[in-house]
């Protein structure tokens, strides 16, 4: 029996973007009374949406090029499908609050803890439950981040991507902008704004697949993002 817990988060009008990104514009292109030939409709039944969105909007992937200028050219429609197509993990971060960081010592003891190895080409999940606590709130920009230890060692691990439920997987003023930078040097990437990691922790080992939308020169993109256990 197959199990597939989504950890995307719905794209919706008014949702919470981070910081200065665009907002999620979302009106009735064509609707069923147009295309039917009705005037002055009472109702009108969307039948094509226009949306207006940014690149990482809700659950997203960032590609190499976001990372920092020198990567120009490595947008998200360059980068192999392998590394949206991974084996998965995910460690209980939850005791973390606001703004606190995990180093490298932490992950090593969550995996310990979890009973399991990150391998060459996963894709490591941090549950940190930021989602379920802040999520549209004051302090929904104010998560948990990692070290930029952290992101060295995760990076020498070869890991293919890690992922966040937070905005941005540094602490922005901290750490975060350095740990894009580390991405970008060390080739791998994160995603950001998962939900539902807490349905993975303690499950070991699972299929994740994330895969991006192919926009040319992309910077990064909206997934739909699943862990797989095959029972």
């Amino acid at each position: 029996m197959t199990e597939i817990i989504d950890l995307s988060q719905e794209i919706y009008e008014g949702m919470p973007v981070y910081k200065d990104l665009p907002q999620v514009k979302m009106t009735i292109h064509n609707s069923h009374e147009e295309w039917d030939g009705i005037e002055n409709p009472i109702k009108k039944t969307p039948a094509v949406h226009k949306l207006e969105f940014g690149e990482h909007t809700g659950t997203h992937v960032d590609a190499i090029n976001h990372m920092a200028q020198q990567y120009e050219g490595q947008s998200i429609d360059t980068m192999p499908l392998s590394m949206f197509y991974t084996e998965g993990i995910c460690l209980d971060f939850s005791h973390k609050g606001l703004k606190e960081l995990i180093d490298t010592q932490e992950i090593e003891y969550a995996c310990i803890k979890a009973g399991v190895e990150i391998k060459k080409g996963d894709t490591v999940l941090l549950y940190t439950d930021h989602y379920r606590k802040a999520f549209n709130s004051k302090d929904w920009g104010n998560g948990p981040g990692i070290t930029t230890n952290a992101a060295e060692w995760l990076g020498e691990k070869k890991i293919s991507a890690f992922g966040v439920e937070t905005m941005s997987p540094g602490v922005p003023g901290i750490s975060n902008k350095e740990v894009h930078h580390i991405c970008g040097r060390l080739g791998f990437t994160h995603y950001e704004n998962m939900i539902n990691l807490y349905k993975l922790v303690g499950r070991g080992r699972f299929r994740f697949i994330g895969l991006p939308l192919k926009i040319r020169g992309g910077t990064g993109s909206p997934v739909r993002a699943v862990a797989i256990f095959e029972n």
